[in-house]
């Protein structure tokens, strides 16, 4: 895009530009390539300027982030060397293409001061990556003349270098108006990743489903290491390693099919034992253990790995559990 003109449809090809050479030559500099789209980040968290990096790499040019604190100032710095630090009216002013990366629920304010500033221009690609909103939210930019695309990359950020690497294969979360479908398919394209279109009214869903699958992870895993640790475990991170990676590949294989261990088995005894353990030396991991405890054995029973005539003598377990303080609220329902 050149100015304020819209992105025609041929600039948007869906050609991967990180392809492998021919044997024998060497693969293409992006850097000898004229940049396409200007980009600017406002927001430099962890995945703007990773965002920003990635389309560096396809040969775009990033011309200038905002950021406030001085983590985010030095994400930019590492990430986005020699790319000016503006103000957010000063990103858009700049900018083809501007990535809004900031936290979910400072997106609708950000999107609504921009437009009412009069900072977004006609023609503009104005791109979120929250997964909690579709383009909807980005409608005071729209009604400005600015082109909405939501694109959520579905990875964990750390902020650094190697987050660039991860959005190799990595889906998007993808939603936009069907005029910008091609665009945004090439976009992610060019990051390395991969399109899912997800509905503007299912966004929501899609966003808690991925928090309940890679935000509780890290609880657990936590929580677990934790523990090992009191046990007496060194290593517990070499111990979990090869153990998790495997049950995450068998439940990315086989979904339910893969569960395994004393709740799925009816192992009342062993699940009463844990309980106890847990309260005289981590009081603050029962309430989760019961609670998964119980959505173990409600997906168990309903997949025929538990069966019911031991499945009684454990959801007894799990209901003494509450009641001796291990989880708010009674004993939750569960698997009954």
């Amino acid at each position: 895009m050149a100015g304020n003109r819209p992105v025609p449809a041929a600039d948007w090809n869906g050609r991967r530009h990180r392809v492998n050479p021919v044997p024998g030559q060497e693969a293409p500099d992006p850097r000898d390539r004229p940049a396409r789209l200007t980009v600017g980040v406002v927001g430099a968290g962890r995945v703007g300027p990773a965002l920003a990096a990635s389309l560096q790499l396809a040969g775009h040019r990033p011309v200038a982030v905002s950021g406030v604190s001085d983590a985010s100032v030095r994400r930019a710095a590492a990430l986005l060397p020699d790319v000016p630090l503006v103000t957010p009216a000063e990103v858009l002013e700049r900018a083809d293409l501007v990535l809004l990366t900031v936290p979910d629920d400072a997106l609708p304010g950000l999107v609504e001061g921009l437009a009412e500033t009069g900072a977004v221009r006609p023609g503009q690609l104005v791109v979120h990556s929250s997964g909690r909103y579709g383009t909807q939210v980005l409608d005071p930019a729209t009604r400005a003349g600015a082109l909405p695309l939501a694109l959520h990359p579905a990875m964990t950020f750390t902020g650094s270098s190697v987050d660039v690497q991860r959005l190799a294969g990595c889906s998007f979360g993808v939603t936009a108006p069907e005029e910008l479908r091609l665009a945004a398919q090439a976009l992610v394209i060019e990051m390395g990743g991969e399109p899912e279109w997800i509905a503007e009214e299912s966004r929501p869903l899609y966003h808690a489903a991925l928090a309940l699958g890679a935000n509780h992870l890290v609880t657990l895993v936590a929580q677990s290491m934790e523990l090992l640790r009191t046990a007496g475990v060194e290593a517990p991170d070499r111990m979990l390693g090869p153990l998790l990676g495997a049950a995450l590949d068998n439940a990315l294989r086989s979904g339910d099919a893969a569960l395994t261990g004393p709740v799925a088995r009816g192992d009342a005894g062993t699940v009463a034992a844990h309980v106890a353990e847990l309260r005289a030396h981590a009081p603050g991991a029962v309430a989760g253990y019961l609670a998964m405890a119980r959505t173990t054995a409600d997906r168990a029973l309903a997949h025929g790995l538990l069966k019911p005539e031991l499945a009684e003598d454990l959801l007894d377990v799990l209901a003494d559990g509450d009641r001796l303080g291990g989880a708010p609220g009674g004993d939750g329902g569960g698997a009954r």
